[in-house]
């Protein structure tokens, strides 16, 4: 039976979602978990995709299979009480066997927040504390030349070396209240560290270093070096998945 779950978890603790010879992540605590309800026959599970050190999730998915029969409700409390207390199960549901968690995604939502007020140790986990006034105003003119369909070299790792680096962000929206910065990307898919470069260069904008109308001269050079620095992990939140 192939079951479809969303989960949340705070990366903070984690060198990332996808297992790794020893180094703490997602995947392994979850299998580890799965492996143990199914009569500790092996369970591999499916994610939407991977997130990198340090960052978080509020609706991650995965799917997998298990032999043992139970109904959703029952797996939920199963895997909730046995995962550890920064790995959240919040919905199980069954799916058709031919579901793929990975590419069957219509879109998804990161958001990146940042802090622009006083340090704030509650916040560290999951905003950035970057702790200085930036020109949103500004911020807001550059987004409009990274939405749409764009090669986006640039704006990726070196480490990413997928051939293909062309992307369509669907929309980015920034808003700001009590200080608090957060940036919006909604796209089918994203590249290594991708929006976390984006971030980096908008914060060079609203430092008022660089203009705004620098962002198509970035993405027309398809070079990771003419770029800025990578924003840190922490602020980067995969918000939510969608089929």
């Amino acid at each position: 039976m192939r079951f479809l779950i969303d989960f949340s978890y705070c990366g903070m603790n984690f060198h990332g979602y996808q297992k790794q010879p020893k180094k703490r992540s997602v995947q392994e605590e979850l299998e580890k978990v799965l492996t143990s309800i199914n009569g500790n026959k092996e369970v591999t599970i499916f994610s939407s995709g991977r997130t990198d050190a340090l960052v978080n999730a509020l609706h991650q998915k995965a799917h997998f299979d298990l032999e043992k029969d139970i109904i959703p409700y029952k797996l939920k409390m199963a895997l909730n009480s046995y995962l550890p207390a920064d790995i959240h199960v919040n919905n199980v549901k069954i799916v058709n066997d031919n579901f793929h968690a990975r590419y069957m995604v219509k879109y998804k939502i990161y958001e990146y927040k940042i802090n622009t007020y006083e340090y704030n140790p509650l916040l560290r986990s999951h905003v950035f504390q970057y702790c200085k006034k930036l020109n949103v105003k500004k911020m807001k003119k550059a987004i409009r030349y990274l939405k749409g369909t764009h090669d986006f070299t640039t704006f990726t790792s070196s480490e990413d070396k997928r051939q293909n680096k062309i992307r369509n962000i669907l929309s980015i929206n920034i808003k700001e209240k009590n200080g608090i910065i957060t940036i919006t990307f909604k796209g089918k898919g994203f590249l290594k560290y991708q929006i976390r470069n984006m971030v980096g260069t908008l914060i060079k904008i609203g430092e008022e270093k660089i203009s705004p109308n620098i962002i198509p001269f970035l993405l027309d050079k398809k070079d990771r070096t003419s770029a800025f620095s990578c924003a840190p992990a922490e602020g980067l939140t995969l918000v939510d998945v969608k089929y």
